[in-house]
């Protein structure tokens, strides 16, 4: 995990120009069209109260040439030199013969499950053939992904197919959601993506993000292959749930009945998953037989990992790359926010050309690298209240932080901000890694009504006249829960509409005084009828 970044102040000129130099890119990959899907970082603009300082070469003296250094110096310690994310050691020549061959013979070449003829294949198989238009944007889409994913499967000694799940989980799309909530180009639920580590907060998901969800997706099936020992029963598993398929087979085992993958009683979806799988391997080993062409992929990394080390605007890094802000958002789709944290996403991935470029434009650019940071709520507030606190528009504040209308922002939960004066450092790795946002419905039970504090009032004393949380009054006041009222201050409160004042609770408390009188007068009847019913109620 990269620390929190030096402030500038402490930053030293470093010899680092050198070491940003990308060796061996003669050629890029060719452009992929971005897909077809709405790009998860909203790229909103911070207000013009908080936009970054103005370019500062206009000035002259030596006061400017000190800080154009330091800018400089800050901005080559903002990243490190891009590798290949899988074999940082590698030098790649696009220019060799086997980086230009089609990637699509790798995949053919390492095919190691059995394969499936069945009915369902063939109409899966007809699926597809019937749809080239859905298949070509499948494969293009892929093509930024693929090399990466058959790489990593090699490297763990696993079956090329797996590599071609995604055709079927997600069509290569990274920012898919499905009705349960899974999500990303392997659609891991919630709860599965943190059980291996992919972090889900205010600032990204890690479910979407390309190497994290291909490293967390191979481990899972890694460890089903090793419960099952068979790869369909594992990607049955991988689509039902494991303890759905070992109750399969354990049913088939007690019927005297076999357990390989066709024999079990699955739901619809799971008995078609591997037949999909099967037809997707069918048309990439033969795609002529289906009057399909699949598009031709090099075989050599698409991208990059570029190491940062301070916050930078996803604007910023696009323009400075020289590409489209959706392209980078197709390869970097974890970002929930328009600003990278470096203490929760120290790497970017860019295409070749584009990563040289980024590391040769990035010391030239002067001004701040980010625009954002993050804000701790000290309490529950109003959204315009917040915005104020932090100087800027409601709406921004509302679109950046996606929060709907008439909902309260709780006290703790992260909001994203501009940065200024007051709030100008990167994000911890505490807040970059577990930031929240908590909402409440604006609209408050009960009654508002409106009292004046007495002498000695605190929000403690007031709570408990009134008969409610201490927690509440200072939420409703916008104060702490330790605060005291001065004499006659107006206090806000929200009471059950029985009750909406010190003299209703008074009247209350006379009446229930005089019933207690005529129980005990009435030897007590009216008190064991009373405790009968609450009995009963509980």
């Amino acid at each position: 995990m990269i620390k929190q970044a030096i402030a500038p102040t402490r930053i030293t000129l470093l010899p680092l120009l050198a070491a940003l130099v990308l060796a061996g890119c003669a050629t890029a990959p060719g452009n992929e069209p971005a897909p077809d899907t709405t790009a998860a970082v909203a790229a909103v603009a911070p207000a013009a109260d908080s936009a970054p300082a103005a370019d500062a070469t206009t000035s002259t003296g030596a006061g400017t040439a000190v800080a154009e250094a330091l800018d400089a110096a800050e901005a080559r310690q903002a990243v490190g030199t891009p590798i290949d994310p899988l074999d940082p050691e590698l030098k790649v020549d696009l220019d060799d013969a086997t980086a230009q061959r089609d990637l699509w013979l790798r995949v053919r070449k390492g095919f190691a499950m059995p394969d499936l003829d069945t009915a369902l294949v063939r109409k899966q198989e007809q699926w597809y053939a019937s749809r080239p238009d859905y298949v070509q944007r499948m494969t293009e889409r892929s093509g930024r992904y693929l090399f990466h994913i058959v790489a990593e499967v090699e490297k763990r000694g696993m079956p090329t197919e797996l590599a071609l799940l995604p055709f079927i989980e997600s069509a290569f799309n990274p920012q898919a959601m499905s009705h349960a909530k899974a999500s990303g180009m392997w659609q891991f639920m919630p709860a599965t993506g943190r059980d291996y580590e992919l972090r889900q907060n205010v600032f990204r998901d890690d479910r979407r993000d390309i190497l994290a969800s291909t490293r967390a997706a191979l481990d899972y099936l890694q460890r089903l292959y090793g419960m099952f020992g068979d790869w369909q029963l594992a990607l049955a598993a991988y689509n039902w749930g494991e303890g759905s398929v070992a109750r399969a087979i354990a049913r088939n085992e007690k019927a005297g009945k076999p357990t390989d993958y066709l024999s079990l009683r699955m739901p619809a979806e799971t008995a078609n998953y591997v037949p999909k799988l099967q037809a997707v391997k069918n048309i990439v080993a033969r795609p002529a037989d289906f009057g399909l062409a699949l598009q031709p992929i090099e075989n050599h990394p698409y991208f990059l990992s570029v190491p940062i080390q301070r916050d930078i605007d996803a604007a910023l890094v696009a323009q400075l790359a020289g590409m489209p802000l959706a392209e980078f958002q197709a390869l970097n789709p974890s970002l929930n926010k328009p600003v990278i944290l470096a203490a929760g996403t120290p790497q970017l991935l860019l295409p070749y050309e584009n990563a040289q470029q980024f590391v040769r434009t990035l010391p030239e650019h002067r001004g701040p690298l980010a625009s954002w940071t993050a804000w701790v709520v000290p309490s529950t507030m109003k959204p315009a209240e917040a915005a104020k606190r932090v100087g800027m528009g409601e709406a921004q504040l509302r679109e950046v932080n996606r929060i709907p209308p008439k909902m309260l922002v709780k006290g703790g939960s992260t909001l994203l901000v501009p940065r200024s004066a007051q709030r100008d450092a990167d994000v911890s790795d505490h807040l970059a890694d577990n930031a929240s946002l908590a909402l409440a419905p604006e609209r408050l039970p009960g009654r508002r009504v409106v009292v004046k504090a007495k002498p000695k009032d605190s929000v403690a004393s007031v709570a408990r006249r009134y008969g409610v949380s201490a927690g509440a009054v200072a939420q409703w006041n916008s104060v702490s829960a330790g605060s005291a009222f001065q004499t006659g201050q107006q206090v806000v409160l929200y009471l059950p509409k029985a009750t909406s004042t010190g003299k209703a609770k008074t009247r209350s408390a006379k009446a229930a005084s005089g019933t207690r009188k005529a129980a005990a007068t009435s030897g007590g009847r009216k008190v064991a009828q009373t405790g009968e019913a609450t009995s009963k109620a509980r």
